[in-house]
């Protein structure tokens, strides 16, 4: 169905409005920054704010879309939001004169879908609690894990791509995208388990477990080869995971982008559970099978909520790792004194901050500021990330004040 020409006129307007944007100096000159940072010869730290609550941020309807077709309201949201955040919570974003449109790809499972229920507390807000029920409870049970291969839709795909080129023609160019490929089996594993499941296990099962994650590493890695073999991973990311991720050493030597393989581009992986377990336990479980993922990629980003200071020479092994998160629980001092100049400090600072009932940007400063002071003392290329902000309590202005804060603490120069 083509384009009608109300949407239309809405995407245009929007797409211009990204492009003027995409044009400015600033655009290069953040992206040289990004790519300092990625090389481990910082220009200073840099700020992004990921993984924001949109039902809260509204004002003056900047938000509020207008086109009625839903392939169009999809690209509307993706505009708006990008234009909402470079005029109230810039920090270090980048806007790129492009639309990316996913490739319509089908399948790509392994074989288990979850089970469980869920508890809102807000209808408006898409963050939920979730109670999930164990469908591995037996040997037999294993036998379900396998990976069921990925199709691309090609009639859908040129569709899409058809209906955004003719939209943004002359205005922006059109990009389309595969899958940004990344390793978390346990976050896979929770949602088939229960988290209490799976922790009883690794004491009490430990055997069971090791068949599990063996089981999944190589449907994940089955997962790659196919995505690799059908032209069908995601390249050139601005982004991983919730960081910048411009870089001078991607893609590889003889890169086709038609057929991009994982060396030519960024990964990422994470195992959340792991929070509760010894460093020996996440070696054993997790970080002994993510070697394997790893060495496929060109660059590597590892962790995100699982406290990792007293982990970081168990990830020195991983293969291509650039970024190690340091989540809000983090023995901030102890994790850069271990990282030191090796890795980027990705400091994920805490987004409780902006849930209070009352904001206090005090605090929020003397939080940052100490992990600013605790990398410049242990010469840490740092980056702050703000992310999994679940609510500002309908009071968007935290998160602009959060944004002009840490902008103005990175541009300061915090010394140890």
């Amino acid at each position: 169905m083509p384009v009608s020409p109300r949407d239309r006129g809405v995407l245009r307007g929007l797409g211009r409005q990204v492009a003027e944007i995409a044009a400015l100096p600033a655009q290069q000159e953040t992206i040289s920054r990004w790519k300092a940072l990625n090389g481990l010869t910082p220009v200073r730290p840099m700020v992004m704010i990921d993984q924001v609550c949109w039902n809260e941020m509204e004002v003056a309807g900047e938000l509020t879309p207008q086109t009625e077709d839903d392939f169009c309201r999809g690209i509307e949201t993706t505009l708006r939001r990008t234009l909402y955040s470079w005029r109230h919570m810039r920090a270090d974003m980048v806007v790129e004169p492009v639309v990316e449109v996913p490739m319509v790809i089908r399948g790509g499972g392994f074989g288990i879908q979850r089970l469980e229920r869920t508890a809102v507390s807000d209808p408006q807000n898409d963050v939920v609690g979730h109670c999930y029920l164990d469908q591995l409870r037996t040997e037999e049970d294993l036998e379900k894990i396998r990976y069921e291969g990925s199709l691309l839709d090609e009639g859908a795909t040129a569709e899409a791509e058809e209906k955004a080129r003719e939209v943004f023609d002359g205005i922006l160019a059109v990009r389309m995208q595969g899958v940004s490929a990344a390793f978390a089996p346990w976050d896979t594993i929770v949602t088939w388990r229960g988290a209490e499941n799976v922790l009883y296990d690794l004491a009490d099962r430990p055997e069971f477990m090791h068949r599990i994650i063996s089981r999944l590493t190589d449907a994940y890695l089955a997962r790659l080869d196919d995505l690799e073999e059908k032209g069908l991973l995601a390249y050139g990311q601005g982004r991983v995971h919730c960081t910048g991720a411009y870089t001078d050493e991607l893609p590889a030597a003889g890169f086709d982008p038609r057929r991009p393989r994982a060396k030519d581009t960024w990964t990422y992986g994470m195992a959340q559970i792991f929070s509760s377990v010894s460093p020996t336990m996440h070696k054993e479980f997790d970080l002994d099978y993510a070697v394997r993922w790893y060495q496929r990629f060109g660059l590597g980003y590892y962790g995100c909520c699982e406290p990792l200071h007293t982990k970081i020479e168990l990830i020195r092994r991983l293969p291509h790792v650039r970024k190690i998160s340091m989540s809000p629980w983090v023995n901030v001092e102890r994790g850069a004194e271990r990282i030191g100049r090796d890795f980027v400090f990705s400091r994920k600072p805490s987004p409780a901050f902006l849930a209070f009932d009352t904001w206090d940007p005090e605090s929020v400063e003397r939080d940052l500021r100490g992990a600013l002071e605790a990398c410049a003392r242990h010469g840490c290329p740092v980056e702050l990330i703000l992310k999994d902000i679940s609510t500002v309590r309908y009071q968007p202005q935290r998160l602009w004040e959060w944004a002009d804060m840490a902008m103005r603490l990175v541009r300061d120069g915090i010394t140890a």
